[in-house]
This record gives structure tokens, sequence and C-alpha cells, in this order.
């Protein structure tokens, strides 16, 4: 593909992701193995709205099983699958409806709480929807009211997974097919903290002494959703919670107020201000950490050190009768950490999961959350 982006004054090349390979190549597959001829090049769309003019590569065609490959793209991106072919195997079947699962290269989740449950391929949810809908619409073009076992993998997959945090989430035996919106957009993280800037600038600007922080959509649903607060509110800082504090220092701002899903704020406690995977993930690390400061011991502590997610770490401090006092420690821990990254500006942070809910704040985030309503 051939789309662009400007990001800090550079052309920057829009990729494709690993799950419209998938959609792609099984669409690819299911054509040819219906309409009996073969396919050199599939079109897409993604669910961006963008649509892909792909090359179909590795073309094994039977009457009873038709596989083929697309070659990962990943634009300007740096990205680990970059040239990986991921395939698609297409076998009809009794049964009738469309079965999709993974083959070689394609992990599968051993623990719960990832997208997909315990079993399955981790083959994600929109990719899942973009191979069924690909699938779904060459049957019907070509009028077939039949079944279809469509298996995606890639060869390389296992050994590309030991560079991903794929072993320590509990996915074994390969990567991940993963997109959201089928595009890979190349990232410019000075570009992230500008635009940051600017809106924290424009927000001081209008007389804000106090301002609501939030690293993501998960942070804004919430605080529309249980808090009740217009969700224009918050300043989104992506992973950049450690600049987003000290632009609202710069600008002078009397207070900053952190909105978030435990699965990023719980980095704060062990002093880590950007928040994204390819800075480390010391999520477990903590919460064991503090565990094991309220009582936790041997096996139950290794166990909450191999949980995939923080809801699975909370569910076994329930389990253990440490949730409230673990959470306390942790909410202390946070605002020790912001107060030393911030010391001459009031900050709070407010920790919510999906599952459970409110689950803790520092001393200082009600007021905090008082005067930013009030302001």
């Amino acid at each position: 593909m051939k789309e662009f982006i400007i990001r800090d004054g550079k052309k920057l090349r829009l990729g494709y992701t690993t799950g419209s390979c998938a959609a792609a190549a099984a669409k690819a597959a299911a054509w040819m193995l219906l309409s009996g001829s073969k396919k050199e090049s599939i079109r897409l769309l993604t669910p961006k709205g963008m649509e892909l003019a792909l090359a179909v590569e590795d073309i094994y065609l039977s009457p009873d099983c038709v596989r083929c490959a697309i070659r990962k793209d990943s634009g300007d991106d740096p990205d680990i699958t970059r040239d990986t072919l991921i395939y698609a195997e297409v076998r009809k079947t009794e049964t009738v409806g469309i079965v999709i699962d993974g083959g070689q290269g394609v992990g599968r989740v051993t623990k719960p709480g990832l997208d997909q449950p315990v079993g399955a391929a981790a083959i994600n949810s929109v990719p899942r929807r973009m191979i069924q809908e690909a699938v779904e619409e060459v049957c019907g073009l070509l009028g077939y009211t039949g079944g279809l076992y469509v298996v995606i993998s890639a060869p390389d997959g296992e050994t590309l997974a030991k560079k991903t945090f794929n072993p320590r989430l509990g996915i074994e035996g390969g990567i991940s097919i993963l997109g959201t919106t089928g595009i890979v957009e190349p990232m410019s993280e000075q570009a992230l903290v500008d635009t940051i800037h600017v809106e924290l600038r424009q927000r001081r600007a209008g007389g804000a002494d106090y301002v609501l922080l939030a690293p993501g959509n998960y942070g804004v649903d919430y605080i529309k959703g249980a808090m009740g607060i217009d969700p224009a509110t918050a300043v989104m800082t992506s992973n950049f919670i450690g600049d987003a504090l000290e632009i609202c220092r710069e600008l002078g701002f009397r207070g900053a107020l952190l909105i978030g899903h435990i699965g990023k704020l719980v980095k704060l406690a062990g002093g880590m201000w950007n928040t994204h995977s390819r800075y480390g993930d010391c999520r477990m690390d903590i919460l064991t950490a503090c565990a094991a400061a309220e009582g936790l011991q041997g096996g139950a502590a290794e166990e909450m050190l191999c949980c995939a997610t923080c809801d699975d770490a909370l569910r076994l401090l329930k389990e253990q009768g440490l949730y409230d006092a673990v959470l306390h420690r942790l909410a202390g821990r946070i605002d020790d950490m912001m107060h030393y990254k911030c010391s001459d500006i009031e900050t709070g942070a407010i920790l919510f999961s999906k599952e459970y809910g409110y689950l803790c704040e520092t001393k200082g985030a009600s007021k905090l959350l008082r005067r930013i309503k009030e302001d």
C-alpha cells in the first residue's frame, strides 16, 4: 500500500496488521477453493475504511483444500512481524458455518483474562470478525451455503513470539493475530507529546487550575460511565504520563488528577512514567511485592507472578483475603512516586479495572476531583 501520513514533518508510509493479512489470505483461499480458479491478488476493506489491494503468495491448490499467504507490511513502523508470511488454509466441512482456528506459529491462550478464552488460538476479536466477514463475502458472491474450516498460521511465529510479551502473558507457541483498525500507523512519540502539550496549554489558557488526565479510552469510558463526568473534560495522555505531569507543572497548573486502568497505573508504583509495554512490564512484580509486604507467601506469590492480567491478580488477592490491603498499599506507593515526580503541584490518581470497577485512590484524589468539577 502507498498511503502516507505526516508525522514530525516526515512523510511516513502506513502498513497493515497481521489481522488484515489473515483476513485477506482467508478471503483469497476461500475464493480459490469455491471458484476453482487461481487468485494472485485480493482486495480487503479494513475496519478503518481503507481498502487494501494485496498480492497473494505461496498458493497451494487442491480439490479439498487451498492454502495461501499474505506478506505483512508494517509500513514505516518498526515491527517484528515485518515481511512475515501469514497463511490461511480453507477446507469445506459438512457442518454449516465458518470455524476459525490457529495453526503453526499462532499462539494458544493458556491463562485467563486475555481477549480470547483459555485454549483458543490467539486471534483477537477484531481479526476474527474480519476473517469471518471476508469469508462470508466470498460465500455470498459464489452462492456457497456449506461450512468452511479456516486455519491461520505463521511459520515464523514461534521464533518471533520470543521477542514479544506473549510468553509472559500466557500465550504459548507463537504470535498473536492482532489489530483493531486493520492499519498500522507509524508512531512519533514527540508528535504525541506535542499534542498533549498543546491541549494542556489550551486548558491553562482558558483559566483551568486543575486538570483531569486519562491514559486512554478505558479511562475515558470510566470517567463517563462510573463518574458521570463529561469525558471531554479529560486530557488524553496515552502512555506519556510522566511527560503529561511535567507539562502540567511547566504550565503552572495547581493540580492534576490521573484516572486510569490498573494495568497502566500500577506501573507508576515502579517509577515507569512511559507505560508502553516496549519499555517493560513490571505489573505482576509490583503487585506481588505489595502483596508480599501484606503477608502473601510461597505458592500464592509464585501464582501471582505468573498471572497474565491485573484482573487475574486481583482475583487471587480476593481469594487470599488481601485485596483491600494490597490496593491501599499500591495507592500509597503511587502517591509517593507522583509526589516525587512533581512535588510542587498537587497530584492524585484513581484506579479501576473493567472487571472489578473502582479499586483505590491516592489520598489527595477526592479533593482534586472536587476542585476539577468546580474549576
